[in-house]
């Protein structure tokens, strides 16, 4: 058995292991591929691990021993799956392998703005503190979250997991998803998107990216939120029209806003967002703890060997 990894870096830089893999066949790991090397790297594969390195149709009809694709994300958006169902290959994803992990990245960026904390930080080290009449000072109004409103749009387990931390921090929540979920904990009130993004000191997206779903907050959206509000986009940059995000922070049609991912990874160097006023960047690494990346790696091994038994779990064509 002859397993491939196309992309292995971002999973993997060093601090997991592989020995796993390693029990159950030959391993050949590629810290990432570009487009032209796929075929070559994985002709003579049975098992290709992914995680963004794109698998279209031409480059699936080139490898003829294949037999099993395993994305090493939740998202399959990077292989043709209509493709490879026609030609008989699996392809499986790793959900819910790190809701926690993304849920705190949330908070992160929500304490970020709220706190104002690496302005203040950077502050005291330019010595504005050792040069202040008094014991404190602040730069900007800081922000408490007890009675503040979230807004969830979707409600899959990373936003089951941020509900529970707002509500630690005795938050109101409102939840608006495709479905109205038939298990809302008390106190968690279902209502339209307009409703939630009208009513809400801090949206957060957990949607997935669909055609339905692509540029879901757009300028009209922006318009409905509080001036005084957050938006955070921790799912998929497809969702959000960054030209219109940029334009409301600098407009100040809302007050900030703190995203992990965005429309093109990496970005361009021309994004609006990148020189926006007010807003936190991180570079999709909301996933990444180390504790969620060995979750996944323990998923995606599982996923192999239940196909190896012919129990095929976690399919998604």
């Amino acid at each position: 058995m002859k397993i491939v990894i196309l992309d292995a870096l971002t999973l993997n830089p060093g601090d997991l292991s592989w020995q796993e893999l390693k029990a159950i066949g030959e391993l050949t790991v590629y810290d990432r591929s570009a487009h032209d090397e796929v075929v070559e790297r994985a002709q003579n594969a049975d098992i290709v691990l992914t995680n963004k390195t794109v698998l279209t149709k031409e480059l699936l009809a080139q490898l003829p021993k294949l037999k099993y694709i395993g994305v090493l994300a939740t998202g399959t958006n990077v292989v043709d799956l209509d493709a490879a169902a026609k030609l008989n290959i699996p392809v499986t994803n790793v959900p819910a392998y790190g809701p926690d992990a993304v849920a705190q990245m949330v908070f992160a960026h929500i304490l970020h703005f709220t706190q104002r904390l690496s302005e203040h930080a950077n502050a005291v080290r330019r010595g504005r503190w050792t040069k202040s009449p008094d014991f404190c000072f602040t730069l900007y109004p800081l922000m408490s979250l007890k009675g503040k409103t979230m807004g969830l749009v979707g409600f899959g387990d990373i936003a089951k997991q941020v509900a529970r931390i707002a509500l630690a921090f005795d938050m109101k929540i409102l939840v608006h998803s495709r479905t109205c979920p038939a298990d809302l904990p008390s106190g968690i009130g279902y209502v339209d998107l307009n409703t939630l993004l009208g009513n809400s000191d801090f949206v957060s997206l957990h949607c997935p990216l669909t055609p339905q779903t692509d540029k879901l907050i757009d300028a009209q959206a922006l318009d409905l939120m509080k001036p005084s509000s957050m938006l955070i986009n921790t799912a998929r940059g497809g969702l959000v029209d960054e030209q219109a995000l940029s334009l409301a922070l600098e407009q100040e049609k809302i007050a900030y806003a703190g995203v992990d991912v965005l429309s093109q990874e990496p970005p361009a160097a021309d994004n609006p967002l990148l020189n926006a006023p007010n807003i936190s960047i991180s570079p999709h690494n909301a996933w990444a703890t180390k504790e969620a990346r060995q979750n996944l790696l323990n998923i995606a091994v599982g996923n192999i060997n239940a196909f190896i038994a012919d129990r095929i779990e976690n399919r998604v064509n």
